[in-house]
């Protein structure tokens, strides 16, 4: 296998795709050379059929807002590959989504699933439909409009959607219902639900606590750990707040929070109270940040600006694709950053990335660090299969070893020659090994 050529045809064949030709090209320039140990592979064109989804469902969307105007929107569900177990993989509802952003995400959920050892293909999903501004009977209204069509693709043994960026506890609440009534089923077919009808414990935290357990394992590689740390973090939905609380109980002091219209600096941390505050902020009132810095009277910087230049030990990006370039991972350099471990998908650009490696930093990629949200999911389907509810203890020690075990793993794959413990090469490949083989074993269909 070629990895350029490979990317190349890639990218001829599917144009005005780059996040998906983005994502392909970083995992397969790292398994390349493991992929050509295996002449089997090649000899089955196993690539190919890695790279290209297993099915896209397309449809459209068609809901009536509060003043009796009949709305449309795009629909999808990318299906990637399933030989591990079900399709699994959130539901993006988000203006900028758009298929090429969609394959992508599924491309990248089929790995990290691949990581945590459970029972789960990949897939991804969503909308060009965002719930800001929309009022919760709107919301709803397209909630079920968008499972209408969406309900015949899934199931408990075939796809078990959850919540992403646009999706939480509130939509997935009104899909599930809706799934309900339509199928006459109840069953564990989506994940983030609420504790009240078979959500697990621990899983609207599980991504941003996950994020910092992987951390903890990485700083402890160079004898470091979390506390007293100076941490920026990006974003202000569930996988920003839960890694805000973590880092506040391991004695970290984070400075930043970010929404997609700017970033609040906070010199002397964000402490519970404060992050109590964001929570309701964004979980019950729907508001910016911006209200954060009016109310506690720190910096802010608007004009969708993202908090990479400020000083710190350690960054989170926790928002979303993209948001770290050339430029700003620079800057993390230049300022004594550390350790980049990422809870959002694909947050670092590929020139980023070679700054982080060239510097040496700990750098991991969302599919090792970020796993721990689809990994609690796959708890929540095991919980709903057998009909019980974990402890809240039981849920995170689970999740804390499954998070240790992907360290493992991305370490015993990605150490070099120096020592440096290259993460995106261990997590490409221990992901890329179990799905490849489980390929081959099952056949060419």
């Amino acid at each position: 296998m070629n990895a350029k050529q490979v990317v190349e045809d890639l990218n001829r064949r599917f144009p005005g795709e780059p996040a998906y030709i983005q994502a392909v090209s970083q995992v397969l320039g790292s398994i390349e050379e493991t992929y050509n140990e295996y002449p089997a592979f090649e000899a089955t064109n196993l690539v190919e059929r890695l790279c290209i989804p297993d099915r896209v469902i397309s449809f459209r969307v068609t809901w009536t807002d509060d003043a009796g105007r009949v709305r449309t929107n795009f629909g999808y569900r990318v299906q990637h590959n399933n030989v591990l177990g079900p399709y699994k993989g959130g539901i993006r509802f988000h203006e900028s989504v758009n298929l090429g952003i969609l394959k992508f995400l599924a491309f990248e959920q089929t790995f990290k699933n691949s990581l945590t050892t459970l029972p789960m293909g990949g897939a991804k999903g969503g909308s060009d439909f965002s719930p800001r501004g929309k009022s919760s009977a709107e919301v709803m209204r397209f909630c079920q409009a968008f499972m209408s069509e969406l309900y015949r693709h899934i199931g408990p043994d075939e796809d078990v959607p959850a919540g992403d960026i646009g999706v939480g506890g509130r939509e997935v609440a009104y899909m599930f219902g809706w799934y309900k009534r339509l199928t006459h089923q109840w069953g564990g077919v989506l994940t983030g639900k609420g504790l009240e009808f078979g959500g697990s414990l621990i899983r609207p935290e599980a991504t941003g606590y996950g994020n910092v357990y992987f951390l903890q394992n990485m700083l402890a590689t160079r004898g470091e750990d979390l506390a007293g740390k100076t941490v920026l973090v990006s974003g202000a939905g569930n996988v920003a707040q839960y890694t805000i609380e973590k880092c506040i109980e391991l004695g970290a002091k984070v400075v930043t929070c970010s929404d997609s219209d700017g970033y609040i600096y906070d010199p002397d941390g964000i402490d519970r109270e404060k992050l109590n505050f964001i929570m309701r902020l964004k979980n019950e009132e729907r508001g910016r940040i911006s209200e954060y810095a009016e109310e506690y009277g720190v910096k802010y910087v608007g004009g969708g600006a993202k908090p990479w230049f400020e000083k710190a030990d350690i960054a989170l990006p926790s928002a979303t694709q993209n948001e770290i370039n050339e430029e700003a991972a620079k800057a993390l350099v230049k300022n004594g950053v550390i350790a980049v471990s990422e809870g959002a998908n694909m947050p670092s650009t590929p020139e980023a990335i070679k700054v982080f490696q060239a510097a040496k930093l700990l750098y991991s990629p969302g599919k090792a660090a970020n796993a721990g949200g689809v990994a609690v999911s796959g708890l929540e389907m095991s919980q709903n299969s057998e009909r019980l509810s974990w402890t809240r203890e039981e849920v995170d020690a689970r999740l804390h070893g499954i998070m240790n075990n992907i360290h493992e793993n991305c370490v015993n794959h990605g150490t070099e020659a120096d020592g440096y413990i290259n993460y995106v090469k261990g997590a490409n490949i221990a992901g890329f090994l179990k799905v490849a083989k489980a390929m081959m074993a099952q056949g060419i269909y």
